[in-house]
């Protein structure tokens, strides 16, 4: 479930006897199908690099990094929190030439001192002003943790008590409108809903955007702690229905969702968007196995990848402290690297610092919950109304092993009011696809499938009556 796409990024570059880094390079990465520019501005003050990224595409512009080095011919560098790490070397061009990593997902990267010209992606979904609703700015304080919270409410223009939904986005840090790709899903979703007379709450997560916190010590229940937060904000709200408050949840929003929902008995509906329904250790090997298939791995690659993920799973599932189990997933880790084509040509060094990348990574209070979730324990305690949609062509949520789960969940709880919709030639963004494999995200014009956006309004209308 974890997405491919945030490219806030910390670099590491080293500078003993190298070619030297300084002034500004560019680089385009393949992600998903779409091309993605990066910039970077390195300078040295002593011994000491310092250097910013920007992101034009998502107007992210002078992020500083947080460590620079350039040493042995190369440059490196590493964003923890986005789970990327960069180790390439200068070619015979003066380019330097490597490979980018984001949560295990390798890819090839060149970055060159020649600017290029960045256009912007097609699409057409975006909203466009004038708006027949109101906009409004706001924040709301999770009080247990003392953080502040930023977001958009949109709300239709009327006298009567509306209905409200919170926009809960999937993993990874995600921003009000929940961006990949320059597709904006979230404020799609907001402005078709308030257009048709439903309110919708969507905001920063913590540590992003202009929310207070730390996104990269957080774990889906603290993600949950802020969503309720956001429904008690609501039920303060002047023109909210405080009867008449919803969650819509994607992918995991769709397991945040039915954990505030268990507790708060107020929540009126639920919509779950590609939402987990089977163990999430489970939903990682399947997730693993259909991306692999459309990325052209052979059974054998499918296999030995499965047995490592089941070894790697069981011993994140397991009580024992990061120094217990930091050797044995080391191990697991280093077998895994020496059958990646990709890797070939890294030194030991810098397989050494990819190994940490990823340990980093699988060591994360977000990822240990995470693997040892399970969806029908909250799921049994819901009894609101409940809307589950899936994409019949979704290799990350795959839509029958999920859907099932929920159903079982839901049927042992006795919710008589569930639906449940799979909609074909749909992916895991609710995007009418044509390859339907995750690389195709970016390349695709439509942001949210119109059809979806309908039946949700529909849905929403029926149930708040």
């Amino acid at each position: 479930m974890k997405k491919i796409v945030t490219f806030i990024a910390l670099f590491f570059i080293s500078h003993i006897h190298s070619q030297s880094i300084e002034g500004e390079w560019f680089g385009d990465l393949n992600i998903m199908g779409s091309m993605m520019s990066l910039s970077f501005d390195f300078k040295i003050a002593g011994e000491k690099w310092t250097g910013t990224m920007s992101v034009p595409q998502q107007n992210a512009k002078g992020i500083p990094l947080t460590s620079v080095t350039n040493e042995d011919n190369g440059l490196q560098f590493l964003f923890d929190a986005a789970g990327i790490t960069f180790t390439g070397k200068f070619n015979e061009n003066q380019e330097i030439e490597g490979v980018f990593s984001q949560n295990g997902q390798n890819f090839p990267l060149v970055l060159t001192r020649e600017s290029k010209e960045i256009l912007k992606p097609n699409r057409p979904q975006e909203p466009k002003a004038p708006f027949p609703y109101e906009i409004e700015e706001i924040t709301f304080e999770n009080t247990k943790e003392n953080i502040k919270l930023a977001g958009t409410l949109t709300y239709p223009q009327t006298n009567k008590p509306y209905p409200v939904v919170v926009l809960i986005s999937g993993s990874g840090p995600q921003n009000r409108n929940s961006e990949i790709l320059g597709h904006q899903s979230f404020w799609v979703i907001a402005d078709y809903l308030s257009r048709n007379g439903i309110g919708v709450l969507r905001f920063d997560e913590r540590g992003v955007g202009k929310s207070e916190g730390n996104y990269a010590e957080a774990t889906s229940f603290d993600f949950a702690a802020d969503v309720a937060a956001a429904v008690l904000y609501l039920k303060t709200k002047s023109g909210v229905d405080a009867k008449k408050i919803g969650l819509i949840g994607h992918s995991e929003g769709g397991m945040i969702a039915p954990i505030v929902a268990s507790k708060d008995k107020s929540i009126a509906y639920m919509i779950l968007l590609a939402g987990p329904g089977i163990p999430c250790s489970e939903l990682l090997l399947e997730q693993s196995n259909l991306v692999g298939k459309s990325q052209g791995m052979s059974e054998e690659q499918l296999q030995e990848a499965e047995k490592t993920n089941q070894l790697l799973y069981a011993l994140l599932k397991t009580k024992e402290s990061k120094e217990e189990i930091k050797p044995k997933l080391t191990a697991l880790i280093e077998q895994s690297l020496l059958i990646d084509s990709n890797l070939k040509e890294l030194s030991s060094q810098q397989k050494k610092q990819l190994i940490d990348q990823q340990l980093n990574q699988l060591l994360t209070p977000w990822f240990r919950t995470f693997i040892q979730y399970e969806p029908a324990v909250y799921l049994e305690k819901v009894n609101c109304p409940m809307l589950v949609l899936n994409g019949e062509k979704d290799i990350q949520v795959a839509p029958k092993s999920n859907t099932n789960g929920i159903k079982m969940a839901t049927d042992k709880a006795k919710n008589k009011k569930v639906e449940i919709k799979i909609y074909p030639q749909l992916n895991h963004l609710f995007q009418t696809c044509t390859t339907c494999t995750v690389e195709e995200y970016g390349s695709l014009e439509e942001t949210f499938s119109p059809m979806v956006l309908s039946d949700m309004k529909n849905w929403i209308i029926k149930n708040t009556r």
